[in-house]
Formats: structure tokens, C-alpha cells, sequence
């Protein structure tokens, strides 16, 4: 990292890796059939202006895979990471092991503080990103005991080791099951672009916090027969074939790799062409 003039922070290196919220699901990449844009892209689109700004090159690379555990994103994806010699890495991890029956919070804590401290002594940045709340999300509303403890336990780690926090436990507008796909575990593009603008917040970078922060108009209450009919489509549709795949052992990412495995300048999606690409730093 670099530091502007005026004081805010340069980043030309940044490398994500974590599970399916990194990968950015339900966040539709028009360009690509099946691919995903998703909250860390948008951040490098932000942090590639930034880096341009000063004429400096910018690359990035995306290593997060859909259903991936935290062993995963500490293990390979970490190994992965340091390779390419980054200035920034995002992690985010143990959203999976979160939601299986039992789970280590303390062990969780621990494998992801050593990661964090091998980032941290190769010099680089880290953004790390709690839970959200999941006060108002019906069924999922058994998590908030864990989602609370795991972000208790990730700002202790940052505090610890100086490292940066995406508080989404205190984005209250992701509260708005309208900001989440039929799902109910993935952003919606609205979401993703409000994260994302967040992470650029918790990063140093000053932006318009009522963009990012405000709820969405107030929304017609549905009728109780719609709303039933509606959970038992997403029991069916979404919740079946996770149990499934649980018992199965196996994962909605076995046959996904990393979307962006290398270093890279990436074009903006959602913006038509203009500014030229910057070789890779």
C-alpha cells in the first residue's frame, strides 16, 4: 500500500478469496453466462480508480469458491493468495461452517487469526467482514448467537492485528429480505453494490454513506397465503438440496474454480467501455 498526498490509502495488488459471498453470487456478471460479479469485484473496480488516479497499475484476482469452508480459504486459497505477493487480501470465511449443526466458534477464530497474522507478516493489508445480523431473518434467526460471537471474535482479531472491518452486522438495510435472493443466503446485485461500497468505507475511502446505508421505500406487507406459499417454494426450490448435498458430503462448488485464478486489470461489467486496461503491477 501506498498513501495519497491527501492521506487516503492506494492499494495495487488486491486478492479475495473466501466462499460464495466473495464469489458473488446471485450477483449476475452480464458478460459471462454463469458467473457472478459480486461485492470484491466492485470494491477492485473502486480501488483500480483509485490506483489510476495516482498512475498507477492495478491488478486483481478473485480466488473464493461457492461452498467452500474456512480450512479451504485458510489452506489453498491463502497459499494462493501470498503467492501473487498482494498489498490487499479480503477474507472472508466460516460462513459454511457456520451454518452446520455444530460448529467450533473458537476453533474458527483460531485458524482464522493465524491466517491473519501470516498476511499480516508478509506485509500485506487485510479486510476482514463479520456476519450479518439475522435478527429479522425468520428461520435463519438461530444463527444470530453464533453470527454475534464470530464478529466479537473478528474485531478482536482485527483490533489485534491491525486490520480492517466490513461490519455487516451493522449494515441494517441488509436486514430487507428485498436486498437478498430467493435464496435467502446470497445479495441480490443491490446488495453486492452496497457492500461493496462499505468495504471501500472500511478501507479509508471516503463515500456517500447515505447511498450505502439508507432502507429501501417501504414495502407492501404480503398477504399470509402468499407468504406460505413462498417459504415452501424456497423449502423445495433452495433448502432441500442443501440438506441433500449435506448428506451427501458434497458441495454446490466441487466442480467451480476460482472465477479470476491470476492477477489481473478487470473491466467494470456494468460500465460501458471507456478508460483503457492498466498492465498488471
Amino acid at each position: 500500500m501506498t498513501t495519497h498526498p491527501a492521506g487516503r490509502p492506494v492499494w495495487t495488488r488486491y486478492v479475495a478469496i473466501g466462499d460464495s459471498f466473495t464469489e458473488g453470487m446471485s450477483d449476475p456478471d452480464p458478460t459471462r453466462e454463469d458467473a457472478y460479479v459480486g461485492w470484491a469485484d466492485r470494491l477492485a473496480h473502486h480501488l483500480d480508480g483509485v490506483a489510476a488516479a495516482e498512475r498507477l497499475p492495478f491488478g486483481y484476482a478473485n480466488l473464493a469458491v461457492r461452498g467452500r469452508t474456512l480450512d479451504d480459504v485458510v489452506g489453498p486459497q491463502l497459499d494462493a493468495a501470498m503467492s501473487m505477493t498482494p498489498d490487499l487480501v479480503s477474507m472472508v470465511g466460516g460462513g459454511n461452517d457456520l451454518l452446520r449443526p455444530s460448529v467450533d466458534l473458537d476453533g474458527l477464530a483460531s485458524r482464522l487469526e493465524a491466517a491473519v497474522v501470516r498476511l499480516r507478516a508478509s506485509g500485506a493489508d487485510v479486510l476482514l467482514a463479520t456476519p450479518t445480523d439475522t435478527r429479522d431473518a425468520g428461520l435463519f434467526r438461530a444463527l444470530r448467537a453464533r453470527h454475534a460471537v464470530h464478529s466479537a471474535n473478528i474485531f478482536t482479531i482485527a483490533q489485534d492485528h491491525g486490520c480492517h472491518v466490513l461490519n455487516l452486522w451493522g449494515l441494517r438495510a441488509l436486514r430487507d429480505w428485498r436486498m437478498w435472493a430467493p435464496d435467502r443466503i446470497h445479495l441480490t446485485t443491490e446488495g453486492h453494490r452496497r457492500v461493496a461500497l462499505a468495504a471501500l468505507t472500511a478501507l479509508g475511502h471516503e463515500t456517500d454513506r447515505g447511498d450505502w446505508t439508507a432502507p429501501l421505500p417501504p414495502a407492501e406487507r404480503a398477504r399470509r397465503s402468499d407468504e406460505l406459499r413462498g417459504h415452501a417454494e424456497w423449502v423445495r426450490t433452495h433448502a432441500a438440496p442443501w440438506v441433500e448435498r449435506r448428506v451427501r458430503g458434497t458441495s454446490s462448488g466441487d466442480r467451480v474454480s476460482a472465477k479470476r485464478p491470476t492477477l489481473q486489470h478487470v473491466r467494470d461489467p456494468h460500465r460501458s467501455p471507456a478508460a483503457p486496461a492498466h498492465p498488471e503491477g
